[in-house]
C-alpha cells in the first residue's frame, strides 16, 4: 500500500512512475486495485474525455521494410491489397464518414520507409480534398520523413504525425533490421520542430517482457509524443510472427493500467487488436487507464464497427 500511495501522489501531479516502480506493482498488485489507480491518475492529468481518431491505408503494400508483424512487407507473403495512392472519392468519403459521427481525427497512413517529395505531392492534395470536405483535424504517418516535407504537412493542414516506436530500444532490433530507433527518434524530432504534434506508440504481444513494454511508453513520453497508440499484435499469415500466441485480456488489461501510471498525461489510444478483445475487457481498460480510441477498420485488418464504437464511448463518457 505504501508503493501505491507513493505512485498516486506523485502521479495525479503529472510525475511519472519509474518502470522499476511499475514492474513492482505488477508483482504485487491485484488488477482490480491497479486499474482503479491509474483510473484515478487519468481523471487527474487528462479529464473524462475520450479522444477518437480514424485512419485510412493511403499507400498499401510492397513495403521495403522488414518488420516481422507486418503484412505489408515486402518479405512476407500475405496477399495484402497493393496500391500507390488510396482514390481520391474514397478517401473523401472516408473522412466525411468519421466526422459524421464525432471521430475529431484523420490519418493517412502510407506504407514504405518513406514518402518522395514528389509522391508527397500526391497525398498533399488528398489532405486538401478532405480539408474542403470536412473540419476534421488532419493527421499523417509517412515514414522516415525530413524537415523540408514535415514542413510541407504543417502547411498543408496537417498538425500531428504519428510515427510509432513499436517496442522498446532493446528489443527493436530483433524485429526490425532495415532502418534503425534513431531513424524514428529523429523523424519525431523532425515533427516536432515543424511544430507538428507526435503520436507515437506501439504493439504489444509480440515476445516483449512487461519491462519491455514499460520501457516503451518512458521512450514515448520521453520523444515528446501526445498520443501514445496502444496496439495488440494481431498475428498475420504469412508473417514470421504469424504463430506468435495471443497475449491474454487480463495481461492487456495491466499492461494499459501500467502504462498510464508510466506516461500520466498522454493519451493511451486503443490501436489495432482491439476487435479481438471482449467487450467485458475493452470497458475494464477505458475504466483502467485507456482515454483513447481509433475508430473503424485499420491497415489491413478489419477493426469495429464505427456505430458500436461511438455509442460505447458515449455510454461511457455519460457514466462517468
Amino acid at each position: 500500500m505504501e508503493l501505491i500511495e507513493e505512485i498516486r501522489s506523485r502521479a495525479v501531479r503529472g510525475i511519472p512512475a519509474t518502470v522499476d516502480e511499475c514492474l513492482e506493482l505488477d508483482r504485487t498488485t491485484d488488477t482490480d486495485t491497479l486499474c482503479a489507480l491509474a483510473d484515478e491518475v487519468r481523471r487527474a492529468r487528462c479529464g473524462d474525455d475520450i479522444d477518437t481518431c480514424s485512419i485510412i491505408n493511403a499507400r498499401s503494400g510492397v513495403c521495403s521494410e522488414d518488420c516481422k508483424w507486418c503484412s505489408q512487407s515486402r518479405f512476407h507473403h500475405t496477399g495484402v491489397e497493393t496500391y500507390p495512392i488510396v482514390d481520391m472519392r474514397v478517401c473523401t468519403e472516408t473522412a466525411m464518414n468519421n466526422s459524421a459521427i464525432g471521430v475529431r481525427r484523420f490519418s493517412l497512413v502510407t506504407s514504405g520507409r518513406r514518402v518522395t517529395p514528389q509522391q508527397l505531392d500526391g497525398f498533399i492534395e488528398l489532405f486538401g480534398k478532405v480539408r474542403e470536405a470536412c473540419g476534421i483535424s488532419l493527421c499523417a504517418s509517412m515514414g522516415l520523413m525530413g524537415a523540408d516535407e514535415m514542413r510541407r504537412l504543417r502547411e498543408a493542414g496537417v498538425s500531428r504525425y504519428h510515427c510509432n516506436l513499436e517496442t522498446s530500444a532493446d528489443y527493436f532490433t530483433s524485429l526490425c533490421s532495415t532502418h534503425t530507433r534513431e531513424d524514428k527518434l529523429a523523424t519525431i524530432r523532425a515533427a516536432r520542430e515543424a511544430g507538428l504534434e507526435v503520436c507515437a506508440g506501439g504493439i504489444i504481444g509480440m515476445g516483449e517482457t512487461m519491462r519491455q513494454r514499460l520501457m516503451l511508453a518512458q521512450e514515448c513520453r520521453e520523444a515528446g509524443a501526445v498520443s501514445l497508440p496502444l496496439n495488440l499484435l494481431n498475428p498475420i499469415k504469412g508473417t514470421p510472427m504469424q504463430d506468435t500466441p495471443l497475449m491474454g485480456e487480463e495481461e492487456a488489461i495491466r499492461s494499459a493500467a501500467l502504462m498510464r501510471l508510466i506516461a500520466p498525461d498522454m493519451v493511451i489510444r486503443f490501436a489495432g487488436g482491439r476487435a479481438r478483445l471482449s467487450r467485458e475487457a475493452t470497458l475494464r481498460m477505458l475504466r483502467g487507464g485507456v482515454n483513447g480510441v481509433m475508430i473503424g477498420d485499420l491497415l489491413t485488418t478489419a477493426g469495429n464497427t464505427r456505430s458500436e464504437d461511438m455509442e460505447m464511448i458515449a455510454a461511457e463518457t455519460e457514466r462517468q
